[in-house]
């Protein structure tokens, strides 16, 4: 169990491992959990195991690198290959590639951090990000009324990605191989942040969502490409934001997630739950859907 690891999502990561490790123990599989660091080479070839759940979230974990290792070893592993996982962790890439795929997304461009600091480098309202973090890292929101650029802090990159503010409800569906399970509406008393998504009572999930049919259906039609078009494999998440005022104009597609959330009360395990799906036994599912050359 691959967990922990480097990123600015290790205190996730670890969450997601430990959760990950109890319930496949429960489903009868030796778990060896490893926290992902430096040694990680040479902790795998000591253990020499039958294969790798990869439960590490953010840089090194989510975006192909730790799966260039994992097929360097040929050790099986879960969730999406070297390809997958690096464009998906690429917001600005996995745009261009949703774009040509005739998905749903909102206009975005990657600029100099120094650049997004000195003047709007788009028309309020808009969203800066890094271009390849998840879990809401560094998220600044410029309203359209903003009297001026957001001052980014030192800890963002020197690139970033600044998107046009896609306004409404908060929706995602996860895909499961190649089924596309439901939708949850996500409701907070704000921005969808960081707190949001992982502390206590930071969110409520409405499951499944309460949208009009056709909405709930491109959500799942959406999903499933964008998981086919990026070449994912085994779980992935994607999110949307709907303006219920555009019908399904107002769809937007954010994005896709290869590593999502693996705790008994995230979004993928509990749409995975209303479909029939224990925890234990979606666990147990990824296990047996790894290999190598994915």
């Amino acid at each position: 169990m691959l967990m922990g690891g480097p990123s600015a999502e290790r205190e996730v990561s670890l969450s997601s491992g430990r959760e990950c490790a109890a319930a496949l123990r429960g489903e009868g599989f030796e778990v060896v959990e490893v926290d992902a660091g430096a040694d990680l080479h040479a902790r795998l070839l000591d253990i020499k195991p039958d294969v790798v759940f990869n439960a590490l979230h953010g840089r090194w974990g989510e975006d192909g690198c730790v799966q260039g290792v994992l097929e360097w070893l040929q050790i099986p592993y879960t969730h999406s290959g070297v390809l997958a996982s690096a464009l998906a962790m690429d917001k600005q890439r996995s745009k261009e590639v949703f774009r040509t795929a005739g998905l749903p997304v909102v206009e975005s461009g990657l600029f100099a951090k120094n650049d997004v600091s000195a003047g709007h480098v788009m028309a309020p309202p808009y969203v800066v990000k890094p271009n390849n973090e998840g879990s809401s890292v560094g998220i600044y929101i410029v309203h359209e009324a903003a009297n001026g650029p957001p001052q980014l802090s030192e800890e963002m990159p020197a690139e970033v990605m600044v998107e046009t503010y896609a306004p409404g409800r908060e929706l995602t569906t996860t895909v499961v191989g190649d089924r596309a399970l439901t939708v949850t509406d996500i409701l907070t008393d704000g921005w969808y942040d960081y707190d949001a998504k992982y502390k206590p009572g930071g969110s409520r999930h409405v499951l499944p969502a309460d949208v009009p049919q056709e909405i709930f259906d491109l959500c799942l039609e959406y999903a499933l490409k964008a998981h086919e078009v990026l070449g994912c494999r085994g779980v992935s998440r994607t999110d949307f934001r709907w303006d219920e005022a555009r019908g399904a104009s107002g769809l937007v597609l954010l994005e896709t997630n290869t590593q999502p959330g693996m705790t008994p009360t995230s979004l993928a395990p509990e749409q995975a739950a209303h479909c029939g799906m224990t925890f234990g036994q979606l666990c147990a599912w990824m296990v047996e859907d790894a290999s190598c050359n994915r």
